[in-house]
């Protein structure tokens, strides 16, 4: 007789949805804004400030009055961005001016040196100006309560130069998620330790740990706990005590050795046990108390992309991050596809913008066990279940996951 999963096979949707459904951004804590690269703001920023506060030369010039229109003016002195001197400026009078120096009283406009022309003293100038013209006027850049960056906006290097513009040091950012990874199975070894045969190397526990800081997270390390129940129990709770989220490798399919289901289910509760999804079928969620537990299934490449597809956008979502999920775009297929029968399939492919559009080329043989797949690839191919192959130069969804080819 046919052993069959006791968990009901749910859609990508579905299973996005409940997850997404057990997810609340983390608390906030006052960070340090210059060194906070990668974090989500938890506030609003509102601008203390105006910028430019005062009239600024927009070029390195002559700051002059436009009333004057072509008439050669008198040069009465200079002014530099960092200087102190002063200068008022008269009736057919003009003053140098370097870019960014605050502008001289009684002057309304600036010409750049490239349309101008010195001697003995004077300024001649090739074309009249209107009041304003090369000046940054106050608050063109930013204004005093203008919103700048949203609660939910992950900080990027333009964001912290903008924060350190307006003398902003602190900021409230959502606490990053500790991610305690456990590897199972009695096959399982240290990636430097002897192997002996039959065994395998541990790649899922380190892959996903680097995946997890890629996701802005602080992953934990729980090492490899064999095939016993009592083992692993311990494990997932030492797991649970240490972090705000749990994954697991392996041990989530239908053997008698795999025991994660089970304990997940004893522990807490298992929202679902199977995926209408290759490759990853068995990617199991629970809940444990407030926590997230996620059973990934063994094999490198079901890891990643399971963890890719339905972990990743849980962690985002647990900082406040306004767009957890990767973009989805639109990819015309440089060589035929051919999809699975019985599931949609995220195929690993690597996508180039060439001759206008953007062009997927898959990574060669989607096997859920060749990591060599995942090599490389910048994106993965929403494939959807059927018999009909894909031809060359059809399009389909994919999730972008890392930087576009040109």
């Amino acid at each position: 007789m046919l052993r069959e999963s006791p968990y009901p096979m749910v859609s990508v949707s579905e299973a996005t949805a409940l997850i997404m459904a057990h997810v609340q951004p983390l608390r906030s804590e006052e960070i340090d804004a210059l060194t906070a690269l990668g974090r989500v703001l938890a506030s609003d920023v509102v601008s203390p400030e105006d910028i430019p506060d005062v009239p600024k030369s927009a070029m390195d010039g002559y700051a002059l009055r436009a009333a004057d229109g072509l008439a050669p003016r008198r040069i009465v002195g200079e002014l530099t961005a960092g200087g102190t001197a002063t200068v008022a400026i008269a009736p057919g009078e003009a003053t140098r001016i370097m870019t960014g120096a605050p502008m001289p009283i009684g002057a309304d406009a600036m010409i750049p040196v490239e349309l101008t022309e010195e001697r003995d003293g004077m300024l001649y100038i090739q074309r009249e100006l209107k009041p304003g013209d090369y000046v940054h006027s106050v608050g063109q850049d930013v204004r005093r309560g203008q919103m700048v960056l949203a609660a939910g906006t992950a900080l990027g290097a333009a964001e912290i130069g903008l924060l350190a513009t307006l003398g902003i040091t602190r900021i409230a950012a959502y606490r990053q998620p500790r991610v305690a990874v456990l590897a199972t199975g009695d096959e399982v070894v240290e990636p430097g330790s002897e192997r002996p045969g039959g065994a395998v190397r541990d790649s899922n526990r380190y892959a996903l740990m680097a995946a997890i800081r890629e996701a802005g997270c602080i992953p934990i390390s729980l090492g490899i706990a064999r095939d016993d129940i009592d083992v692993q129990r311990q494990a997932i709770l030492q797991g649970l005590d240490q972090a705000d989220v749990l994954i697991t490798s392996g041990g989530v399919s239908m053997g008698t050795r795999d025991l994660i289901k089970p304990l997940l289910a004893e522990l807490g509760t298992v929202h679902f046990g199977r995926i209408a999804f290759k490759p990853g079928k068995p990617t199991t969620f629970a809940t444990i108390g407030d926590k997230l537990v996620f059973g990934l299934p063994g094999y490198p490449v079901s890891s990643l992309v399971s963890f890719e597809v339905f972990v990743r956008p849980a962690l985002r979502a647990l900082q406040g991050d306004a767009t957890p999920f990767r973009p989805q775009i639109e990819v015309t297929l440089a060589e035929p596809v051919r999809p699975s029968p019985d599931r949609p399939e995220y195929q690993r492919i690597i996508v180039r913008y060439q001759e206008g559009r953007l062009l997927a080329v898959t990574t060669g043989s989607q096997s859920s066990s060749r990591l060599l797949s995942l090599r490389g690839a910048n994106g993965l191919l929403l494939v959807p279940a059927g018999e009909t192959t894909y031809p060359a130069g059809s399009t389909l969804p994919a999730l972008l996951t890392g930087q576009l080819l040109l």
